[in-house]
């Protein structure tokens, strides 16, 4: 059986992907926001109340315990070691970042320009770097749980910064494939926290379209980017003209 903090990760995923807020919760087991905070940080749930709170995610126990297992055996994040390996690497990451978007051995070949000899003996490196296993027939099975993601500031997010990001949005986005939003305003705590738990919410629904069209043909399937970002931030441009309200 996973331990309580597995499960409890589980059961925020299925919360997040249902759109189930921590004000929700409270209203419905008639307790304060801050209760339920602290009873998801120390893990501090009856067993009454956790299935309670399952029962709003659509979901029970024994569900939450099976895909904390899953998830338990696979990868969701690599060390800095392992992404510093991949990043230093172009072709490296290439098939890491193809392979992880469901590419297999023949489709490798088919879209890039390699030879037998360097597919291979990359995709043998990131089975020693635990991100797939490389079956009898080069058959590639991923290692990575439906959650995975590249570290936060790691060596894959810099590279990105540095070498993708101008590239990126050197677009009008006016394709029907495209969208670029933003916005500015003044937002309360709380309604950052509000904000940041839909944009988690979005990475949820990102993920399950992808394993949705895992068994398509590859060339029903595009290549697809979405970069999102929320900061309490104000640009430098206008910093000569803020008054100083420190007390």
């Amino acid at each position: 059986m996973p331990h309580s903090s597995a499960l409890l990760s589980a059961l925020k995923q299925r919360l997040r992907a249902s759109g189930i807020t921590y004000a929700d919760i409270a209203q419905a087991l008639e307790l304060s926001e801050a209760s339920i905070k602290r009873l998801f940080s120390q893990q501090g749930f009856t067993l009454t109340r956790l299935e309670q709170v399952c029962a709003m995610a659509n979901t029970d126990l024994l569900e939450l315990a099976q895909i904390a297992q899953a998830q338990q055996r696979n990868l969701e994040q690599l060390t800095e070691a392992q992404e510093t390996e991949i990043a230093s690497d172009i072709l490296l990451l290439l098939i890491a970042v193809s392979v992880i978007n469901g590419f297999s051995y023949d489709d490798l070949l088919d879209h890039f320009q390699l030879s037998t000899t360097d597919c291979i003996q990359k995709l043998a490196q990131l089975d020693r770097l635990k991100l797939i296993d490389l079956q009898p027939g080069n058959r590639i099975k991923l290692r990575i749980a439906p959650n995975f993601r590249w570290k936060p500031d790691g060596p894959i997010q810099r590279f990105f910064l540095k070498y993708v990001q101008q590239d990126f949005f050197n677009s009008k986005f006016e394709d029907a494939s495209e969208k670029l939003l933003v916005l500015n305003g003044l937002l309360s705590h709380a309604s950052n926290q509000e904000i940041q738990d839909k944009i988690d919410q979005l990475s949820v629904a990102f993920n399950d379209r992808l394993q949705k069209d895992h068994h398509l043909a590859m060339k029903q399937k595009h290549g697809t980017t979405m970069v999102i970002g929320l900061r309490q931030w104000r640009s430098t441009l206008f910093e000569g003209y803020i008054k100083d309200t420190t007390p």
